[in-house]
C-alpha cells in the first residue's frame, strides 16, 4: 500500500533562474545519487509541476516512509540541495523548502452526481 504527498514550493522569480532549474530536472538531469537517495527513501514516484514560479511536487511513497537516507550518498545529495538553494525560495517564513499541502477536495468522496 502507498500513500500520495503534495508540497509546494516557489522559485525565484527570474524567467533564466526558472528555464536553468526546469533544465536541471530535464529526463536525464538530476544527479544518479540524488535519484538513488529518492528511491531508496520510500518515493515509489514522483512529479514536479510549474506554474509560474510557483511548483507543485506530487508524490507516492511506501508506508514506511521516510525511510533513512543512506550516509554514502549524503554528501552527494547535500551538494544537490545547496545547488537548487540558489533556484528556490521557501514558501514558508519559517524558511523550510517544501510545504506540505491538505487536500480538500475528493471527486471520490462526493456522494452525488448532477
Amino acid at each position: 500500500m502507498s500513500r500520495r504527498l503534495v508540497h509546494a514550493l516557489d522559485l525565484v522569480a527570474d524567467a533564466g533562474l526558472i528555464a536553468a532549474y526546469e533544465a536541471r530536472h530535464a529526463p536525464g538531469a538530476v544527479w544518479p545519487e540524488v535519484v538513488h537517495d529518492i528511491r531508496q527513501r520510500g518515493y515509489l514516484a514522483m512529479e514536479i509541476w510549474r506554474l509560474e514560479d510557483r511548483l507543485v511536487m506530487i508524490a507516492e511513497v511506501e508506508d514506511d516512509f521516510p525511510r533513512p537516507a543512506d550516509p554514502a550518498l549524503q554528501s552527494r545529495v547535500e551538494a544537490w540541495e545547496r545547488e537548487m538553494d540558489a533556484f528556490q525560495k521557501p514558501i514558508r517564513d519559517d524558511g523550510s523548502k517544501w510545504a506540505p499541502m491538505a487536500r480538500i477536495f475528493a471527486l471520490d468522496e462526493q456522494e452525488h452526481d448532477a
